[in-house]
């Protein structure tokens, strides 16, 4: 499939986005969106990941062996009824040690408050942050990463994730850096 220049940077940034949801955890779609920076666009980040190449293809840079897409549902916390490919992302879940449950009308379901994973940047970003501020004002605040945090502000933070795992909330979930938003904003 021939994609835009700024297409190819979407599907990089959501692929690079899913790459850093820890083992065991799950996220919803919007979440990755507002990660990005792009909070309207959830089923972008679907679309993406709908077109993520097979493990077969591992000459790629992004495939399904080193994109962990099977930590990606929905905002209500069901796996997104598609074909065979919902009981296989259960399996992949469940794998990895993720309590997956059936619903009454049999979809299946993550209990988000026990595995969601909702920060307010990606990991790479507070990391890139964290180093930064260090090398501004010469403190030591880089080295501790996030501990160094008010731990008051990211509780918070998590609640509100929690209470939204669509995003948003707290109003910090659009921090982006440059070189993440470059290829894909418009």
């Amino acid at each position: 499939m021939v994609r835009s220049e700024e297409a190819e940077a979407w599907f990089a940034a959501v692929y690079e986005a899913v790459q850093e949801i820890p083992r065991g955890k799950v996220t919803s779609y919007g979440h990755i969106a507002t990660l990005l920076d792009c909070p309207e666009r959830p089923r972008q980040v679907g679309v993406s990941l709908k077109h993520l190449p097979s493990s077969e293809r591992s000459d790629l840079a992004f495939h399904e062996g080193n994109v962990p897409w099977q930590r990606v549902i929905n905002a209500k916390g069901i796996i997104s009824p598609r074909a065979s490919g919902a009981s296989r992302q259960a399996a992949a879940l469940r794998r990895e040690g993720v309590e997956v449950g059936r619903g009454s009308l049999g979809e299946f379901t993550v209990d988000f408050s026990r595995y969601g994973w909702f920060p307010s940047v990606l990991p790479s970003e507070a990391a890139e942050e964290a180093s930064s501020s260090e090398g501004e004002d010469g403190d030591d605040q880089g080295d501790r990463g996030l501990e160094g945090r008010d731990t008051q502000d990211s509780q918070i933070a998590r609640d509100s994730a929690l209470a939204n795992p669509r995003g948003g909330g707290d109003g910090r979930g659009g921090r982006r850096t440059r070189s993440r938003r470059e290829g894909h904003r418009q």
